[in-house]
């Protein structure tokens, strides 16, 4: 065992959030239906989003039975509503090729639609206990700084990562494993203004022995919303979310001055499926 593991598990043992996604009760579809909504995505605002999905779409098949535009309302104001459609395609093809179940394996996982290799490692560790390297954000920062002694990964998973984040998957039970080290990160080794002190990984952490040295790499991009064709699209899309059937173009017109940029978002949103223009009139997909 590596000698990060009892601390961290001790600690996770203490301050573990309770979450529907993971207790005991929680299906491997109300896992893998929490890791499409996670992405880029606060807890907070995904947890009532959750509770209402499931309800409503308890298993694959239910899902895969509604329309994919009712996926997308049900989406609500999550961001990246394309998650959604992804989502909703997933449902289909479990229930198409797997009768309807979850698969269980990485490889079957992964050629799901909308489904990468992180989402595959998480839903395959989370919901059925396998040994995989979940590398989402907040463990690569927790390993960057414990193991590597940087205040941030590189800009997207490298093979060396990978292979160090294996290397620390326990034999025994490395689904909490995975799940504590990304609490750690979301809880304690925050991006900004990490808590070292309460830290239970603080003297082992090699970047804390180096005296937290800033980040050296490439400049991290800040996310903005606001002007954005991102921000365009998503008050286009809630009209549509909140119609009653399609709409009108001078509707949409209405919710965004300028023209150029309005144009190109709903153009945007009819590529990616968000959006089906029917004679003059826009609504979501059926």
């Amino acid at each position: 065992m590596s000698d990060l593991h009892t601390p961290v598990l001790s600690w996770y043992a203490e301050h573990a959030r309770e979450l529907p996604w993971r207790g005991p009760e929680a299906t491997p579809w109300a896992v893998m239906v929490s890791e499409f909504m996670l992405q880029q995505t606060p807890v907070s605002r995904v947890l009532p989003v959750h509770e209402a999905w499931l309800t409503t779409w308890p298993t694959p098949a239910a899902l895969a039975a509604a329309p994919s535009g009712d996926a997308v309302r049900a989406w609500g104001r999550l961001g990246y509503p394309r998650r959604a459609l992804r989502l909703h395609a997933s449902a289909v093809a479990i229930t198409e090729r797997h009768g309807g179940e979850v698969p269980d394996s990485y490889e079957e996982l992964r050629s799901l639609p909308g489904v990468g290799d992180y989402t595959a490692a998480a839903i395959a560790s989370f919901a059925f206990g396998r040994a995989h390297a979940v590398l989402d954000t907040n463990v690569r920062r927790v390993l960057a700084r414990a193991v590597s002694g940087t205040e941030f990964p590189p800009v997207s998973p490298t093979r060396a990562e990978r292979d160090l984040a294996l290397s620390l998957v326990p034999a025994a039970d490395p689904e909490v494993w995975a799940v504590a080290v990304m609490e750690l990160g979301a809880l304690v080794c925050t991006a900004v203004n990490p808590s070292c002190e309460r830290c239970p990984i603080a003297a082992q952490c090699a970047w804390l022995a180096a005296g937290r040295p800033a980040h050296t790499g490439p400049p991290r991009k800040a996310q903005t919303y606001a002007g954005t064709d991102r921000m365009c699209r998503g008050r286009l899309l809630a009209v549509l979310r909140d119609a009653d059937g399609s709409v009108s173009r001078a509707s949409l017109d209405a919710v965004w001055p300028d023209p150029v940029q309005r144009e190109r978002a709903l153009a945007s949103l009819v590529t990616d499926g968000l959006v089906v223009r029917r004679g003059q009139r826009y609504g979501l997909p059926d």
